[in-house]
């Protein structure tokens, strides 16, 4: 029996209630202008230095294509040898070699990138379990020691999660569902590798493509593990009345692509895609692992025996979207993750499982509220963010061999939306399943410059989107937020008015005045909130129609009843 399916509920824990399964047609078309810009500034005793690039190349697949053109390496200076190889998994590694530099090495990549997303309507009959003949490298559906397929608690979890699948589409989309619910968006970890995620359920891109490669080459599915660069261009997908809002951090990003006996290799995104990627992705080197993508903006030197200073390393991406156009449109299905999961029409064999909803919690009176005493201290919201990391510098050294030292390129992003701006308000949702008096709330912020003032007002809930004013913290001048790289906690005190608030949800929205430059961080997907728990609308409009994919850092703090 044949389903047209974006995902079905396979976790006994899923609620159709509170599925967020999207079914998105239509597509994007843009052509880039894309360049990165690297300086090496060695240190008196340098050797040498090496810096490698991978050359992005053309791919097509059912659903996403990417064509590259005008490809250039600029050397400042120019280097004194240079290789041009390829490796086993077909990338080509280019490696500049400088011998005891005195200036700055700096190195520009550029070339133009023309990406096309078509979410037509995808057919796989591909069955499940896959035929032992794939045509494709072993490596792909082989453990490595970041992608543990071959752990006890991996196996047994791909094979529950598996079960009775007829389609590779089916057992595909039950894994993708499963790390979609399960894992929440962490970076930096504390480690990258598959067993790290399936434990401790945190991670960022890194952990979602090696746990989603273990778990699917487990069960027999080659996968391999993309490296490439995704640009910060946001882009909106009608929904409803409304639209959601896509926009990711600007640097590097690791996905996966699945191979399928009758289609090919398909591009997901664990995080929140399957069968896609959005065209804001541009894909440069693919391997096995993490371990083994590193060749691009890989940076290698010798220096000098007892050397103790440190070369100084930057990294500044510029893209400039020529063309672009985005016509998508999605509808919400009755079935899936309680996350957001996006994916395009499928034609295949599945069977959807409905489990009873969750129960709602009590409504309390206001006078039941002010009854009570409030003593506990409660400090939650989405805290887990990179705090004070300048992100064009941030890269760990490693020590090599003898008098060598290495920097590989890292996944860390700013992710951060700019929400001073005199047309646009920005609201974001947070839950109570018990009562609370409000203290205070906090909101990772940078200043970039300007002069003004700040506040938090918190709003009631009206249908999921904010509703009437409860309170206003007290005001903060913009004198006191230091202008210093990276995001911290700026805190917004509400002492004053001491709301109690019952069991439901509120809305806290930045206000200001005067001229302030503020960006306030988020992290890619729902971490904590509802989908939908992060808004934003038109000072003009009086309707919170519009939604963003992602969830603003921030911080409460109160106090619950004993």
């Amino acid at each position: 029996m044949k389903h047209v399916i974006v995902l079905c509920m396979v976790c006994a824990a899923l609620s159709a209630a509170y599925s967020e399964n999207y079914l998105v047609n239509g597509g994007q078309a843009s052509t880039i202008r894309y360049s990165l810009t690297q300086e090496f500034n060695p240190v008196p005793g340098t050797k040498k230095v090496y810096l490698s690039f991978v050359v992005p190349g053309s791919f097509t697949s059912p659903t996403y294509t990417q064509d590259i053109t005008d490809f250039k390496l600029t050397f400042t200076p120019l280097p004194s040898k240079k290789t041009d190889t390829q490796d086993d998994k077909g990338n080509r590694i280019i490696t500049a070699q400088w011998d005891s530099p005195g200036t700055p090495v700096t190195v520009t990549t550029s070339f133009y990138a023309t990406t096309r997303t078509i979410l037509n309507a995808v057919t796989s009959q591909s069955p499940f379990p896959l035929p032992r003949d794939i045509p494709v490298s072993p490596d792909y559906l082989a453990p490595t020691a970041l992608v543990q397929s071959d752990s006890s608690c991996i196996i047994s979890r791909s094979k529950e999660l598996v079960a009775g699948s007829e389609t590779q589409f089916d057992a595909v989309q039950r894994i993708l569902s499963w790390i979609v619910d399960h894992m929440t968006y962490v970076t930096p970890p504390r480690q990258y590798d598959a067993l790290y995620s399936f434990v401790h359920k945190t991670g960022n891109c890194q952990n979602y493509s090696h746990l989603a490669a273990a778990l699917m080459r487990s069960s027999g599915i080659p996968v391999r593990i993309v490296n490439g660069i995704t640009l910060k261009e946001p882009y909106s997908i009608q929904s409803g009345p409304g639209s959601f809002t896509f926009k990711m951090g600007q640097g590097r990003h690791s996905w996966i692509e699945v191979f399928f006996p009758d289609i090919g290799w398909v591009p997901f995104d664990p995080q929140q895609t399957e069968l896609f990627v959005s065209n804001r992705f541009i894909r440069v080197e693919v391997g096995k692992d993490n371990k083994e993508t590193v060749n691009d903006g890989l940076v290698r030197w010798i220096q000098s025996k007892g050397v103790q200073a440190q070369p100084g390393f930057t990294e500044t991406i510029q893209a400039a979207f020529v063309a672009d156009s985005v016509q998508m449109s999605m509808d919400k299905q009755d079935y899936g993750p309680r996350k957001m999961l996006l994916c395009p029409k499928v034609e295949s064999v599945f069977s959807p499982v409905s489990v009873p909803a969750a129960p709602k919690p009590a409504v309390l009176d206001t006078a039941q509220l002010q009854k009570l005493e409030y003593t506990e201290k409660v400090v939650f919201g989405n805290i887990s963010f990179p705090r004070n990391i300048d992100f064009s510098t941030a890269r760990s050294r490693e020590k090599g061999q003898q008098d060598s030292f290495v920097l590989k390129k890292n996944f860390l992003v700013e992710s951060a939306e700019y929400v001073t701006t005199r047309l646009t308000q920005y609201a974001q949702v947070f839950v109570l399943d018990k009562p609370m008096k409000l203290a205070a709330a906090s909101l990772a912020l940078h200043k970039f410059g300007g002069q003004g003032q700040l506040w938090l007002e918190l709003y009631a809930d009206d249908s999921d989107k904010p509703g009437a004013l409860i309170a206003a913290s007290t005001i903060k001048s913009t004198d006191g937020i230091s202008t210093r790289q990276g995001y911290d906690w700026v805190n917004f005190n509400f002492s004053k008015d001491s709301p109690v608030l019952g069991p439901g949800q509120y809305w806290i929205s930045l206000a200001f005045t005067g001229s302030p430059v503020i960006n306030w961080f988020y992290t890619y997907g729902k971490s904590v909130g509802p989908v939908y728990g992060t808004r934003f609308k038109s000072v003009y409009d009086p309707a919170w129609s519009n939604a963003l994919s992602y969830e603003f850092n921030y911080r409460v703090a109160g106090y619950l009843p004993q």
